[in-house]
């Protein structure tokens, strides 16, 4: 292409340039004539399509946030953040969803007192609006409880981190899921072992090892369930759930309270594993115990599930 050839194409685009206005106008009204000359590309032809035509298993928005009423099991509820992950199916020889109906169709909901099964007339409104086989959603907040001290009868607010989860399939079959993190202490059986060993034989002081420890719990759901059920099934399986409001006779109590429920972090799994399994309403688990090791420059980790056939891994 000749120089001259160029500079004439370089002209015409500066001035197409120059007569469109760099200008924003607030008081411009999109009227229906208007709106339906926007153009469309998610509802475009399959011929739009990049790469291979084929479905998708979940397309939508992660961690779009609101404040959400969310119901606490004495039938009051607490308003708190919420980030809310979405998700619908899309099916092939679409190009794409309307992402935007994500959240806008959620938030149809958002005066709601939610519990699990509130996800349930979500997720059907997300399949209707977005027209897709299945919907996915999860509510993401921290859950506060009020915690009594050990000794001196103070109190305060423990932060549970906490997942509700729904998924409508194909079929209509609603799946609920809660997901809880739960922070407590272990101590090492071996370590105490050995500090008693020092003292005894050598008479030297030795301090055996504890760390803070996250058990990760999932668990699907028949019936209707709280954060405060589940809660209170890991305080009772392990016991020595981190403090929040301390003095010196709570520091000894839970001093106390570790050399009483020593436990490796296989033990963590399996005392969870017999409390979870005792409950009807939870159908299927997965627990995930994670020991943030004092000693070792690397963490403990456990996993253990129920074991159901294509249950929950």
């Amino acid at each position: 292409m000749c120089e001259t050839h160029y500079d004439h194409l370089n002209q015409s685009i500066l001035s197409m340039l120059s007569s469109v206005k760099r200008f924003y106008d607030p008081t411009f009204t999109v009227t229906n004539e208007y709106k339906e000359s926007l153009p469309d590309l998610q509802n475009g032809p399959s011929s739009l399509i990049e790469g291979a035509n084929v479905p998708i298993q979940q397309v939508g928005i992660s961690n779009f946030k609101l404040p959400l009423n969310i119901k606490k099991r004495d039938g009051k509820y607490q308003t708190l953040e919420v980030s809310v992950d979405g998700y619908v199916s899309l099916d092939a020889n679409k190009k794409g969803i309307n992402m935007s109906r994500i959240m806008r169709t959620f938030y149809r909901f958002q005066d709601d007192v939610f519990t699990l099964d509130t996800l349930e007339k979500v997720l059907q409104a997300y399949k209707q609006d977005l027209e897709a086989q299945e919907a996915f959603l999860r509510l993401n907040f921290s859950f506060p409880m009020l915690k009594n001290s050990l000794r001196s009868q103070m109190k305060g607010y423990q932060y549970y981190d906490v997942s509700l989860e729904g998924h409508l399939d194909s079929y209509g079959r609603f799946n609920k899921y809660m997901h809880l993190n739960f922070v407590y202490s272990s101590a090492c059986p071996c370590s105490f072992e050995l500090a008693e060993h020092a003292r005894e034989v050598r008479n030297t002081a030795a301090i055996p090892h504890s760390q803070r420890s996250v058990a990760e719990v999932t668990v699907a759901l028949r019936d209707t369930f709280y954060v405060e059920d589940l809660v209170e099934i890991c305080r009772e399986a392990l016991q020595t759930e981190t403090q929040v409001m301390v003095k010196r006779e709570d520091e000894q109590a839970f001093a106390e309270l570790n050399g009483a429920y020593q436990k490796f972090v296989e033990d963590a799994a399996r005392l969870l594993y017999k409390e979870l399994d005792s409950y009807h309403s939870i159908r299927d688990f997965v627990v995930r115990c994670a020991h943030l090791e004092s000693l070792h420059s690397h963490d403990a980790i456990s996993r253990i599930c129920k074991g159901l056939p294509n249950g929950l891994r």
